[in-house]
């Protein structure tokens, strides 16, 4: 299984951390043990002091791809969900500032937290309302028809360069609104109004 993610997919989220906004799709990966179930609880690593949130809607892919066109993309997602990127700031600014690879900071263990999954079957993936609450206050907001890449275009694109195989997934970008976790916090995340992601920090 390989989890594809999408950076910078928000203008809103690229502009409140201060980077450009993309003219194509910015992909990195993160490895199995990243994977998090809903209901497990996240606990903060010892080499960061600022972890962040970034909620974001989740694909599973249901075929095997390769060189996929847009207009045939959405057939090979079977669910969806809503996941968060936990990322480790500190770090991940450190090694960009000296133009390092900074997938450490994206990819440790636990720092892909995925809720439960929905049919797609009566849905339309390019205008899905989904949100986040840190304990029980509104943190995050977001449509994926606010997406500067399509999820048909994430998945042409990815497949370029990777072939998709069933049950791998692709994180498809936070909107503003990240923020620092600390112990003793929930998180509760929300497709439309199901919601989907109950987890807390220790």
């Amino acid at each position: 299984m390989k989890i594809f993610c999408v950076g910078r997919n928000y203008s809103l989220h690229a502009k409140e951390l201060g980077n450009d906004v993309p003219t194509e799709p910015v992909i990195f990966l993160k490895p199995e043990t990243a994977l998090l179930r809903t209901g497990h609880p996240f606990f903060i690593p010892p080499f960061s002091n600022e972890i962040h949130y970034e909620t974001e809607v989740v694909l599973r892919i249901c075929r095997v791809g390769k060189g996929i066109s847009p207009e045939f993309a959405l057939r090979y997602v079977d669910k969806v969900s809503v996941g968060i990127d936990f990322t480790a700031r500190d770090l991940q600014d450190k090694l960009k500032s000296k133009g390092l690879p900074w997938e450490i900071s994206k990819g440790f263990d636990g720092s892909a937290a995925l809720g439960e999954w929905v049919d797609t079957e009566n849905l339309n993936l390019d205008q899905l309302d989904f949100s986040l609450l840190l304990n029980n206050q509104n943190a995050q907001i977001g449509n994926t028809k606010d997406m500067l890449f399509s999820i048909a275009n994430i998945i042409s694109y990815i497949s370029n360069f990777y072939t998709i195989k069933i049950g791998d997934l692709i994180y498809t970008g936070t909107p503003a609104g990240v923020a620092k976790v600390n112990p003793g916090d929930t998180l509760e995340a929300f497709l439309g109004q199901q919601r989907v992601l109950n987890m807390k920090i220790k």
